[in-house]
């Protein structure tokens, strides 16, 4: 008893201290949210995000999307295209929408694949762990922060007035985006990379760019694929919205539907757009697990 009387006192202490501790943290919390939600109130208030504003335009966009949706019937589903009702008459259409569709995803496709081969490059020397210098390493991050800041649809605006009308200022425009975006991306997948098989190699003497192809690009390989493949399909959905301003595809087809109000061709568009993502997710996803399954990668 004596010995756990003399223990009581320091019990005593690491409760009081523990529970001290405990009201710091609450009192931390409510002081984080009370801040949170006074920031919240005052972006709400500059952007003018209003419940009144929201309450009013909600039953309006059930409207539209009333107006957009087909008047199919179950009796001429599958009539031809010039019975009233029927999946013909809505997709009147769908020979040009597909090629438009093909436009848009080739578009992608390109964009893609350039933006992913310029952000290879810069990743490396973007990386902290591979940098040949302090300096090549800030420069080229900054450049990277740089391409991806300014939206898609900024640099299409761009190049449809310096190349005019068309797809290729939409490729240029979601690839110089995508180099940004990937850059970021793939440096910060190659900081993570053990760096056992570098040393190696640089000890063996290989020189800077052998290492990075030898030593680092094998282990990062499923990873780099995996980001280009989901960007591909962001970018499908890029190069839909950036044919709002000339850039050619879809997106241009949509912007002219929904400019003269042909309601039922805009949810038919929109469908196709919805099932085209769909299946490039669905294919990206079987490379994807091929490759990390070819490569061992866990």
């Amino acid at each position: 008893m004596s010995a756990l009387a003399a223990h009581l006192p320091a019990v005593r202490r690491g409760e009081a201290a523990y529970q001290a501790l405990r009201r710091r943290r609450r009192r931390a919390t409510l002081v984080g949210l009370a801040v949170l939600a006074v920031a919240f109130l005052a972006a709400a208030r500059i952007s003018e995000f209003y419940p009144s504003s929201l309450a009013a335009g909600l039953p309006r966009i059930g409207e539209y999307f009333h107006r957009i949706l087909p008047t199919l019937q179950w009796d001429a589903l599958f009539a031809g295209t010039k019975t009233e009702g029927s999946l013909a008459f809505w997709l009147y259409r769908l020979d040009s929408w597909l090629l438009l569709l093909l436009q848009t995803a080739q578009m992608a496709a390109l964009a893609t694949i350039g933006g992913t081969a310029v952000a290879l490059l810069l990743a490396f020397p973007a990386a902290r762990n591979l940098a040949p210098s302090r300096w090549l390493h800030h420069l080229t991050r900054r450049g990277l922060e740089a391409t991806r800041t300014v939206p898609e649809i900024v640099y299409a605006l761009i190049f449809v007035w310096a190349f005019g009308v068309g797809p290729l200022a939409g490729i240029l425009a979601i690839g110089l985006h995508t180099a940004g975006a990937l850059g970021k991306l793939f440096s910060e997948v190659i900081e993570n990379a053990p760096m056992q098989s570098w040393d190696g190699l640089r000890a063996s003497g290989a020189n800077w760019a052998q290492a990075c192809r030898y030593a680092i690009l094998p282990q990062v390989a499923p990873n780099l694929l995996s980001y280009a493949l989901l960007r591909f399909e962001i970018n499908l959905r890029g190069a839909t919205v950036i044919g709002f301003v000339g850039a050619g595809g879809i997106g241009q087809e949509l912007y002219q539907v929904i400019a003269f109000n042909y309601y039922e061709e805009i949810s038919a568009i929109v469908v196709l757009v919805i099932l085209s993502v769909v299946l490039i997710d669905l294919l990206s996803e079987r490379l994807r697990h091929r490759l990390i399954h070819a490569t061992g990668a866990r």
